[in-house]
């Protein structure tokens, strides 16, 4: 309204000063009811989008059926966080480890870690779940799925994640590992005060999609026999038949899980920036 009145007596009209809670201002704080205006729109327009597409498929969504295996897909639910979280943790000392590997000294050693990241990276996770349970597991003796499954998705997300952290490490500025052995820096004294503190806030993005990766590839597990979230889901639809619905609360169930894993990330993406 504003705008139209500027625009029939002729002064020129500014957007971004006659919508303010539509533009960012250069310079200028956020209010938090700026991003609730537009986070409530973005949301409605979402809902309104879903809602047209439902309405012309012309289907009638029963809950009652899934309803009543509830108890499985809360189950599979929690099974998933367990091994993403298991996962991330043994993913992250793998990741570490053949990171910081590719730039020892020892040939052997570096000849190692590129075999093993170019192996995993380079073939897909289906065919590593099925060698690794009906040969490796097997010829170890291993019989425990989920302790299976955790080595697994550890194995392939380790992989990813060395070259994140070899990617990190390479970014520092090699006047800077010069300055720290003039001052008498060893070398772990290097990695911990010059290196690393850098190198957290640079990877924190990447980290964060692998993660969120990790958490989706694990439902490839369901083809050992894992009762992951995803094969609770198919379980159910099995039962039910009812696809959509089944299918439905599975995707809002791994949102639930990354976009909390996002949102602590860019905090603390935001406070080692600061820190720097």
């Amino acid at each position: 309204m504003i705008a139209r009145v500027l625009e029939k007596s002729g002064s020129p009209v500014n957007t971004r000063e006659t919508m303010p809670y539509l533009f960012l201002s250069d310079g200028k704080e956020v209010p938090g009811q700026v991003w609730g205006f537009n986070i409530g729109l973005v949301v409605l327009g979402i809902a309104w989008g879903v809602w047209a597409c439902f309405s012309a498929l012309g289907y009638d969504l029963v809950w009652e059926n899934v309803w009543h295996y509830r108890s499985n897909m809360i189950q599979g639910f929690f099974t998933t966080i367990a091994i993403t979280l298991v996962s991330l943790v043994l993913s992250l000392v793998i990741g570490l480890f053949f990171g910081l590997a590719q730039r020892s000294r020892v040939i052997m050693l570096r000849i190692l870690c590129r075999v093993y990241i170019e192996v995993v990276r380079g073939t897909p996770l289906l065919v590593q779940v099925l060698i690794f349970f009906y040969v490796v597991a097997h010829a170890a003796g291993i019989d425990n799925r989920f302790f299976v499954g955790v080595c697994i998705m550890s194995v392939f997300s380790g992989a990813y994640m060395a070259e994140i952290v070899r990617s990190g490490i390479e970014s520092i500025a090699p006047s800077q590992l010069e300055t720290a052995r003039s001052l008498g820096f060893t070398q772990v004294q290097t990695y911990r005060y010059i290196v690393f503190p850098q190198v957290i806030s640079r990877i924190l993005p990447p980290l964060t999609g692998q993660v969120a990766s990790l958490i989706k590839d694990s439902s490839l597990l369901s083809i050992i026999s894992i009762r992951e979230f995803t094969m609770a889901a198919r379980e159910v639809n099995a039962t039910t038949f009812s696809t959509l619905e089944s299918y439905i609360p599975l995707a809002i169930g791994y949102l639930l899980i990354t976009l909390p894993i996002s949102f602590i990330t860019s905090r603390m993406e935001k406070r080692y920036k600061h820190a720097a």
